[in-house]
This record gives structure tokens, sequence and C-alpha cells, in this order.
């Protein structure tokens, strides 16, 4: 049921009871009225009438019946012992029948007091009359009027009051149903503009001229205008929130009491392997490990997780969890899968570059122990000289290579490119390796004569060096290297090929890294540090080219690099 409908109810039902109280009210007062009137006009008529009565006991009633039909009421004269002496509704042999009238009401107080009156229903006629009597001689002269014309009167008036009532009724209804309207329409309004803001909608506030429906509209209108400076905090803070958690390279999630996820940035995914959009499982189905499910337990218990170390899916990840305080969890995921490949990439440096330096300085350790022990011969300590040399030389290569490589990794070497001829760049890097080249028959050519590129001029030669020191200390007697250049529109392709032993196919993708080895043995006997093809790919890369290479093994190695055009 609406407010209008209650508001109509609400008044029809007031207007109704006011309308049949004040009809009952007006009913008994009309009736009082009336009967109060008709009993001071029957004393009236019974005062004179009394004055009027006859002396002779036996003309009274002669004179009721003449004094009855006078008045057009029932005359009853009573003398002072009770006894009725004349009825103008009776002939004489029935008033002689007529019961005494001593204790009627009427007479009773008409003795005492002089006049006295009662309604009541008459045991002679049957009827219900209002009966006034005045002391008069021979005793009491009444006069009795039925009450019928009294309940005439009151009808009347009540018919009259029920239409009035009706009238007041339906003019009230009217009334009601326009002033429920004026304050019902307003008022649902005022509802559908607080639905509207509820639904985040531009809400439409109804015009009225109550003053109270004004009132609640500008409140209504503040109470919008907080709300949506509020929701616009909210929302900055969580998109601040979200950008935050999002940009963070450490996975976060956010579950509820029941373990579900609520939040996760793509770290997450990523670590987890879920595309964008895809819902994650439970937080228990989520980590499937033993020492992960572990953690999910403690932390859903009220047990803080404070960086602990475990592996997901072969990686190691740093855990830190907290709970939350109205139930759930917050767990934080740290990768450090990379840190930890550094770290052994670390260790296994330190253990290369300590390797690569024990060999040499054991060598010039023991020649020169033995130099400064017992001095040999001229040819002897000459060929321990030349040794020592040499290992010298081999310790300085390798601090040379470590050093150019730390420049290039840590960003210190920059290129500084100019247009370049790449057969004269390659043949000026091939000059010191010549006489070597010649000596273990291996020949050399470059086939590229239109090839040019823009590249630091140092730089290209020393990726040159490093190539060519590769290639020839791994082509056999016989062999042949062979230098290209293919231009492939705005850059060139530059190829250095070999007739050597080759690579096996499942170390092709080790070979650019630092201190890696195809033969150990071989490569220490003939002087390799193990770092040439990184440091070329560390060169290549830092003139923006991409370097790769392709081994045969027993047919020989063809590594391809790409520099700019000029």
């Amino acid at each position: 049921m609406n407010f209008g409908l209650r508001i109509l109810l609400s008044i029809i039902a007031i207007l109704a009871v006011a309308v049949i109280g004040s009809a009952i009210a007006a009913e008994r007062w009309v009736r009082a009225g009336l009967e109060a009137n008709l009993v001071d006009e029957i004393r009236r008529d019974s005062e004179l009438l009394g004055a009027a009565m006859p002396d002779d006991p036996a003309a009274l009633q002669e004179a009721a019946h003449r004094f009855g039909t006078m008045i057009g009421r029932r005359v009853t004269i009573i003398d002072s012992t009770g006894r009725v002496l004349g009825d103008s509704d009776f002939d004489s042999a029935s008033v002689a029948l007529l019961d005494s009238h001593a204790t009627r009401p009427e007479v009773v107080a008409a003795m005492g007091a002089g006049v006295g009156h009662a309604r009541r229903v008459s045991q002679s006629t049957n009827r219900e009359e209002l009966k006034v009597a005045v002391r008069h001689w021979p005793g009491v002269v009444r006069i009795s009027a039925p009450t019928a014309q009294i309940a005439a009167a009151v009808e009347e008036v009540q018919w009259t009051m029920l239409l009035g009532a009706f009238l007041a009724l339906a003019f009230g209804a009217a009334l009601a149903m326009l002033g429920g309207r004026a304050i019902a329409r307003p008022l649902g309004r005022l509802a559908g503009a607080a639905q509207a803001i509820e639904v985040g909608v531009a809400p439409t506030y109804p015009v009225s001229t109550a003053p109270e429906i004004r009132q609640l509209v500008r409140a209504l209108r503040s109470m919008q205008d907080h709300l949506a400076r509020q929701l616009a905090d909210l929302e900055r803070g969580r998109q601040e929130m979200a950008t935050l958690i999002e940009s963070m390279v450490e996975g976060v999630i956010a579950a509820d009491a029941g373990g579900h996820v609520v939040v996760c940035n793509t770290a997450t995914r990523r670590l987890f392997q879920y595309e964008d959009g895809e819902v994650l499982p439970n937080l228990r189905a989520l980590f499937r490990d033993v020492e992960a499910r572990t953690i999910v337990d403690d932390v859903m218990r009220g047990q803080p997780v404070m960086g602990r170390e475990i592996v997901l899916d072969g990686r190691n990840v740093l855990v830190t969890a907290r709970p939350l305080p109205t139930g759930g969890a917050v767990v934080c995921l740290h990768d450090i899968t990379d840190v930890r490949r550094l770290e052994a990439v670390r260790r296994d440096f330190v253990a290369n570059v300590s390797h690569e330096l024990k060999t040499p300085l054991t060598s010039i350790a023991g020649y020169a122990e033995t130099l400064a022990g017992e001095p040999p011969d001229a040819k002897t300590a000459r060929q321990f000289a030349e040794v020592i040399l040499a290992n010298a030389s081999r310790m300085r290569g390798l601090v040379d290579d470590l050093l150019d490589l730390s420049k290039l990794e840590s960003g210190v070497w920059r290129p500084q490119p100019e247009p370049l001829d790449v057969p004269q760049v390659a043949a000026a890097a091939w000059a010191p390796f010549a006489e070597r080249a010649a000596a273990a028959g291996v020949a050399f050519a470059v086939d590229a004569p239109a090839a040019r590129v823009r590249a630091d001029p140092d730089g290209l030669q020393q990726i040159f060096t490093n190539l060519f020191d590769n290639a020839l200390r791994h082509t056999p007697a016989g062999g042949r290297i062979d230098v290209t250049g293919t231009v492939l529109g705005d850059n060139v392709a530059i190829a250095v090929e070999d007739t050597g032993g080759g690579i096996p196919g499942d170390q092709i993708g080790r070979v650019f890294e630092r201190f890696y080895r195809v033969d150990p043995a071989r490569s220490r006997d003939q002087g390799g540090t193990g770092l040439g093809l990184s440091i070329v790919r560390h060169l290549v890369e830092a003139h923006g080219g991409r370097v790769e290479l392709d081994s045969t093994l027993g047919v020989g190695t063809k590594v391809r690099f790409t520099l700019r055009a000029p």
C-alpha cells in the first residue's frame, strides 16, 4: 500500500469517526431537547387544564374527553388516592376498571413536588409515552404524549445528519486524495531519486511547495554531493591502490576468509601462468606444493609468515604472508629465481676466473722458483723465460677480456658509430693472424665488395678479432676462414665461416656464455679464455644488432651478425 493511499484511508477513517461521533451526540442532544420542550409544553397545558377543571367530580370524565380533543393528547385526571377519575382515551366504564395510579412515577413526583414526568410504556395503552403530571384539584392532571413524534423528529434529524455526514466524507475524501497526492507524489519522486543515487544514475528531484518536502530535497541533494565526493575519493584511492599493486614486480594475492582470491596482480598471474581475466582457484588449490600449502594453512590460522623461500613450478619464490583482521590473508610472492641464477653465475664466474688464473700462475711460479733456485744454462733459462712470458701474456689477455666484458655489461662502453668499409676492417683485424694462419695452412678470404656499415671502428675490429681468433684455433690445416657481407634493407648481415670441427647441436645454445668451452682442454692448450664469443654478443647488441651461430659437427661453424647500414 503506497503512502498516498494510506493518507487517504487514514483521513477517511478520522472523518468517519468524527462524523459518527457527532451524529450520535447530536441525536442524543436533539432527543433530549425535544423531550425537554415537550415536557415544558405539556406542563403548561396541564396547568391550563388544571385551572379550567370543573368542581363536580362527575363531570371529570367528560372534561378529560373535552380537554384531550382540544389539545390532541391523552388527558388523565387522578385523585389524591391514585384512582383514575377521567381519561380521554377510555369511556366511563373502562375508567372504573383502570388500576390505581398511585405508584406511577410521574404521579408520585407530582404529589410531592407539584410536577413530575416519566417516559415509559403505558400499561393501559401498551405504547411508549411521555407522561407529565401536575398537581391540581382533585389530585393530579396528567397529559400523555406518544414518543413516536419525537422519534420521527429524531429520525428526520438523523437522515439529515447522515446526508451531511456523507457529503462531509465525500468532500473530506476528495480533499484527502488531493492532499495525499500532493504529499505522496513528491515523496515517491524522492524515493526514485534515492534509488537513482544508489545505482549511480543522475537523480531527478521533485518540485514542491511544502517546506518539509523542500527541506528533504535539500538534504538529499547535500547527501548526494557528499556521497559523490566520498565515492570519488574511494574510487581514486582504489585506482591508486590497484595501480600500485599492478606495478609491483612481486606477486600480490588477497583472499577472503574462505580462501577465495579477491585481488591479484599481473605478476601473480605470470608466476602461476594464468591469463588476464581467468579466474584463479581457491588459495589452497593455487598452492599445490606441500611446503606452499603449509604457508597457506599457517596464515589462514592467523599466523604471519615472514620471508620463507619455497620452490613453485621450478622457480625460487620468497613468500611473505599476513592475516587480515576481518579474516583471510594477503600473500606477497617475490620471484628470486633470477637472483639465485645470478648468484650461481657469480659463483661460477669466480670459480672460472680463479681456475683460469691459477693455471698460468702455477706455471709461472714453478718456472720462477726453478730459475731462482738453481740457475740453469742459458738455453734452458731462455725456455723458462719464454714459458713465463707466454703465461703472463695469457693472464693479461684474460684480464683484458674481463675488463672489456665488464665495460660492456655495465654500459660504460658506448659505441661511437661511423660509416665503415667491412672488407677493410676485416682485413685490418686479420693482419695479426696472417702469419699464424699461413703456418697452420689456413686460407682466408673476404667476399663483401659492397658491404658498408655504421659502427664503432674499435668495436667492429674487436668483433672480427675475437671471431678470427676463435675460428683459427678450431680450423685444422688446409681449412678456410671466409668473411661475407650481404645488404638486407637497412641492415648488413656479416658472416664469419670456418671449416673447423664444428660444435655438437646440444651445445650451440651455450657458446655465448662466459668461460664456456666445447672442448675445455683443447681451448686452454691453444690459449682461449672462453670470453671471446660472449664479448662478440655484447658488442653486437650494443650496436643494436643481433648475433647467431650455426654449426655442423665435422663440417664447420658460421657466426652471423647484423649491423646498421650507413
